[in-house]
């Protein structure tokens, strides 16, 4: 396997990342994207393109899909199996296999999506993460993670050192004067419907 810069990567490139897309997929959770994604995008304007940092086999954008089917969507992702499950759903050419550390944003997009990626990323890399966020986006950038006002490690799975909860919008903003915070709102995984996995979500814009 390939080498990558940090142990995280290595952990979602492996195996484990593998049976997560057992775990992460089909009907339930698609309608619980569509009603997520109609809530927490209901501030945006003129969405055409998308870019989303780790986008597992795409359940997320096939959600957008059906919400904006004129949308170019374009995807980056580090496992191999989730890769392959994205260029069927995308197109090979819309698909970065490889570190989002290694993904160059030539041609931004109108909004750029993380959601559930963040809080396994190495804390140390986080400041060039952010970047490549802010780099990729021409306008809104959707983050949708744990959060926490402090930074905080949790136990994952079993496993130590692969899940971190703080406040990602708040770094951002803090980092990029020229970004605002357009709307927020939580996901709870009691919804009767709609369950999400207890995410709490901030939709930025650049500024003019």
């Amino acid at each position: 396997m390939k080498k990558y810069a940090t142990q995280q990567e290595h952990f979602w490139a492996s195996e484990f990342g593998n049976d997560y897309i057992k775990r992460n997929q089909g009907d339930a959770l698609l309608a619980s994207n569509l009603h997520f994604f109609v809530h927490a995008l209901n501030q945006c304007r003129e969405l055409k393109t998308c870019i989303e940092f780790g986008a597992n086999i795409g359940m997320n954008l096939f959600a957008l899909r059906f919400l904006y089917p004129q949308m170019g969507l374009r995807a980056i992702e580090i496992n191999q199996t989730a890769a392959k499950a994205l260029r069927n759903l995308l197109g090979a050419e819309h698909v970065f296999e490889g570190s989002l550390m290694e993904f160059q944003a030539n041609d931004p997009a109108d909004l750029v999506l993380v959601k559930g990626v963040l809080i396994h990323q190495n804390p140390e890399i986080l400041p060039s993460v952010y970047k490549k966020i802010y780099d990729s986006s021409s306008s809104y950038i959707l983050l949708a993670e744990y959060y926490s006002p402090k930074p905080v490690e949790l136990p994952y799975r079993g496993h130590l050192g692969y899940l971190f909860k703080r406040d990602f919008a708040g770094e951002m903003l803090d980092m990029f004067p020229d970004l605002m915070l357009l709307d927020s709102g939580f996901s709870y995984h009691r919804h009767p419907s709609f369950p999400q996995d207890d995410v709490t979500w901030f939709l930025l814009k650049k500024k003019p």
